[in-house]
C-alpha cells in the first residue's frame, strides 16, 4: 500500500487528502443541514422549504469555518478584512448553489412526488457536495499565490 501511495505524484496525493478532508468536513456539515431540515420538517411541522433553508443557514456558518480551516487549509489565508470579506462573499454565493440544489431535491421528492421527508437526503449528501466541492476548490478557496 505504501508503494502505491509513493508512486502517486505529490500534487495528486495532496488532492486526494484534500478530497478526504472535504468528505469528512462536508459529511459533518451536510449531516447538520439534513438533521435540522428533517427535525423541523418531520417533528416541528415546519414547511419543508423553510426547514431546508434553516438547515442551510446552520450549514453555511459551520461550513465556512470548517472548510477554511480543515478542507482548504493549504490555500492562502486572507491577508486583511477586505480579502476575508471577499472570500466570505464567494463562499455564500457557492453555498447558494448548494441551497438551490437542495431546494430542488426537496421540491422534486417532497412537494412534487409526495414522498417522505427523508427522501431528498441522499441527494443532499452525495450529489450537492460533489458539485459544491468544485466551486469551493476552483473559486472560493483558490490559492491566491497561484492565481496572481
Amino acid at each position: 500500500m505504501q508503494r502505491a501511495w509513493d508512486a502517486i505524484s505529490p500534487h495528486r496525493r495532496a488532492l486526494i487528502l484534500q478530497v478526504v478532508r472535504y468528505g469528512c468536513v462536508g459529511l459533518s456539515v451536510t449531516s447538520l443541514q439534513a438533521a435540522v431540515y428533517w427535525m423541523l420538517a418531520t417533528w416541528g411541522g415546519v414547511h419543508s422549504q423553510i426547514a431546508n433553508f434553516t438547515g442551510y443557514l446552520a450549514a453555511v456558518a459551520a461550513g465556512y469555518v470548517l472548510h477554511g480551516r480543515v478542507t482548504f487549509r493549504d490555500a492562502a489565508r486572507p491577508e486583511n478584512g477586505a480579502a476575508h470579506a471577499k472570500r466570505g462573499a464567494k463562499f455564500v454565493l457557492a453555498s447558494l448553489v448548494s441551497l438551490g440544489l437542495n431546494a430542488l431535491w426537496v421540491y422534486l421528492c417532497v412537494s412534487w412526488r409526495h414522498w417522505p421527508t427523508w427522501t431528498p437526503i441522499p441527494a443532499m449528501i452525495f450529489i450537492t457536495p460533489a458539485l459544491v466541492f468544485v466551486l469551493n476548490k476552483q473559486w472560493v478557496f483558490q490559492d491566491a499565490r497561484v492565481t496572481n
